[in-house]
């Protein structure tokens, strides 16, 4: 998984549920490796080897660079665990046993010979008919984003042999979701539910509210929640044999069998996580994923009956890399255990990286991550403002006054009025998912406590009066501005925090201790208290432009030169164009007479390996063209495309053929012929311009 990954769902995430358990509340996170899909066994099959050893492979890395990272899940399960395939399974029974929810279907569907087995969306590949990307897959074309069946691909083939599939029929399972569309409109738009509020609509992202309603707007359908596979969970019908329950039907239900496998380990009721009124459910995914989370798991959910729907699904948009998308072909990007491993010598990377994402995420509109970026939110925002200003107040503390908290009298709740509001106001962004305004509040308050310290200036006062009052209370205050970045820090910097607390010489932070900051200074209660001892001063950001140590630039700057190298050699390998022709006036261009026309017949020319003849309709008159693309295209397909015909072109003859013009065709690099042709509809004889 790439950065992106982190920035669209994880990261926001552990920055949320961190958030609730400063607040004391009763939380559980739960994710896992969704380990049925279709391009697990496609890799295996490619590979050699089994299923399982590729999902072994995966999860264990997986979790363990979420861990690294600090993304703190609760529990991180796995489907294809024991306990999942019996939850997927009775959910099915219980949807079944219901009626009204399924339908089953007898359909053709495409079938490798070679291997003797029914193909799944994803095991098949072809020409997208919206955009003509040649390597769409049979559900999705992630060209242009079109969401397709496998028999809408032009000249299919089987990923696995590599050849033409067959159709041939066999029988599935679908599930209704057309029947929700009527209250799913409702409780999307409006929050409703069963005639009663559900959630603020208004607070859910316009892009997924969007997303949501052009799917519910173009009419929903059933979907087919079962596949002809020899990997998955099998479906729970005697008469279903062969069959396993298709892995958008599973992997959501993974959620629950993931709350299940916690309460398990830890003596809870998993049933009070998902079920009941006082239960608040919020799903964090992917832009990609959005209709998954807020349609289609909904709508099972409800027909299930028992269960609670989310409150709110703040999907991400996408992050790009360095201006372009993230490509693991092309080597473009970093993956998340590749930036461990590389910047395993770079101190606090993983707070580094957190806080670069946090600072730049994708919450409402795509991203891009830039290394120079990563630089300024790093040197700039923790060194400059946040570290520097914790440095400065612990040595002031321990070169004054030996350590020790100085004793004054002040109104605390007065002096810390305004870096109070900004905490309150960073609480009220984090509650709306805003995460990326939190952090600038985050900031801001370290700024505020940056400009107190500078405008008192202590270390002028204190040369001529060392026992200063107006020392004492900077001193104190700024120190308590300290005590409350120390809490704030933990939902976005968490490998910080506990740096934090022990230079101020506090214990590790507990559930509830953002609840009981706030009590306590709103109370005028000190959160670190006169007399008590502070640690001794450290360097908690070492900024990476140091002019004096240049080990950490240097690890930034071979990502950069990575990606160079890739630019340049992208560029030696770019296709070569021939120059542009002498330049001509309008007038010239205007003696060309192109028009619009459709191909009636095609034929080889004898004895002529490059020519076709050409039967071309121009609406006006049919005219015979010969045309030396006979090597790119087969005579039958061409029957019906529309082409652009120079029309005033002095006849030649070829092949003994007379050829009453020309049609027009481009030359790529690899000197592939396509046609220059209007759109599909057009007839033929209109001018082009």
């Amino acid at each position: 998984m790439h950065l992106g990954h982190l920035a669209g769902a994880y990261l926001p995430a552990d920055i949320y549920v961190r958030y609730l358990r400063l607040l004391g509340k009763d939380v559980v996170w739960v994710c896992g490796s969704d380990e049925h899909g279709a391009a697990i066994t496609i890799r295996a099959k490619k590979e050699g080897v089994s299923p399982r050893e590729i999902i072994d492979k995966y999860h264990f890395l997986n979790k363990d660079t979420f861990e690294k990272l600090g993304i703190s899940f609760d529990y991180y399960h796995r489907t294809s665990e024991p306990l999942h395939h019996q939850t997927s399974q009775d959910f099915f029974l219980k949807l079944y046993e219901k009626g009204g929810e399924f339908e089953e279907h007898s359909i053709e569907q495409y079938y490798d010979e070679d291997y003797d087995q029914f193909l799944a969306d994803r095991y098949i590949t072809g020409t997208c008919p919206n955009c003509s990307h040649p390597n769409a897959y049979g559900d999705q074309c992630e060209n242009c984003g079109i969401d397709l069946s496998p028999l809408q691909l032009i000249n299919p083939k089987s990923t696995l042999s590599g050849k033409a599939p067959v159709l041939k029929e066999t029988k599935h399972w679908y599930f209704k979701l057309d029947k929700h569309e009527t209250w799913l409109r409702e409780w999307i738009e409006n929050g409703n539910l069963d005639h009663k509020k559900h959630h603020d609509a208004k607070a859910w992202k316009k892009h997924v509210v969007g997303q949501c309603l052009s799917w519910l707007d173009g009419g929903l359908q059933p979907r087919s929640i079962t596949r002809d596979l020899d990997w998955g969970i099998p479906v729970p019908l005697p008469e279903a044999k062969g069959k396993v329950l298709y892995v958008w039907f599973d992997a959501p239900i993974g959620y629950i069998s993931s709350t299940k496998q916690w309460a398990i380990e830890n003596n809870k009721n998993w049933e009070e996580y998902w079920k009941g009124e006082n239960v608040e459910l919020i799903h964090f995914i992917g832009k990609d994923n959005i209709v998954f989370h807020c349609i289609v798991f909904p709508a099972m959910l409800k027909a299930h009956g028992e269960f609670a729907l989310p409150k709110n699904v703040p999907a991400n948009q996408f992050l790009n890399f360095e201006g372009e998308k993230f490509s693991k072909s092309r080597g473009w990007g970093i993956e998340q255990d590749q930036y461990l491993e590389e910047f395993k010598d770079f101190p606090n990377k993983e707070d580094a990286l957190r806080w670069a994402l946090t600072r730049n995420m994708p919450e409402n509109k795509d991203a891009d991550f830039k290394w120079d970026e990563f630089i300024d939110f790093h040197d700039k925002e923790l060194a400059d403002n946040l570290g520097n200003f914790v440095n400065r107040v612990i040595v002031l503390t321990n070169k004054y006054y030996e350590g020790k908290v100085p004793t004054v009298d002040v109104n605390l709740t007065d002096k810390l009025e305004e870096a109070l509001k900004l905490a309150h106001d960073l609480t009220r962004e984090l509650d709306a998912f805003s995460f990326k305004q939190a952090a600038q509040l985050f900031l801001e308050i370290s700024s505020w406590g940056n400009t107190y310290l500078q405008d008192i200036s202590p270390w002028q006062i204190w040369k001529d009066e060392p026992d200063s009052p107006l020392v004492k209370e900077c001193l104190f205050l700024c120190l308590q501005i300290v005590g409350l970045l120390s809490v704030l820090s933990q939902p976005f910097i968490p490998f910080t925090t506990p740096r934090i607390r022990k230079l101020l010489n506090l214990n590790p932070l507990q559930n509830g201790d953002l609840e009981k900051a706030f009590d306590d200074l709103n109370a005028g209660k000190a959160l670190v208290p006169a007399g008590h001892s502070v640690g001794e001063a450290e360097i908690l950001f070492a900024k990476i432009n140091d002019r004096k140590d240049t080990s950490r630039l240097e690890i930034v700057n071979r990502q950069k030169e990575k990606l160079a190298a890739i630019m340049e050699a992208e560029k030696q390998n770019a296709p070569k164009y021939l120059p542009v022709k002498q330049e001509i006036t309008y007038d010239d261009f205007t003696k060309l007479d192109l028009r619009t026309g459709v191909i009636l017949s095609a034929e080889k020319v004898e004895k002529a390996d490059k020519l076709l003849k050409l039967s071309v309709d121009l609406g006006f008159e049919k005219r015979t063209i010969v045309s030396g693309i006979a090597e790119h295209f087969q005579p039958e397909n061409l029957i019906g495309k529309r082409v652009v015909v120079v029309a005033n072109l002095a006849p030649r003859k070829l092949k003994g053929i007379e050829s009453q013009g020309m049609i027009l065709s481009a030359e790529d690099a690899e000197g592939k012929l396509g046609l220059v042709a209007p759109p599909d509809d057009w007839s033929g004889g209109w001018i082009v311009k």
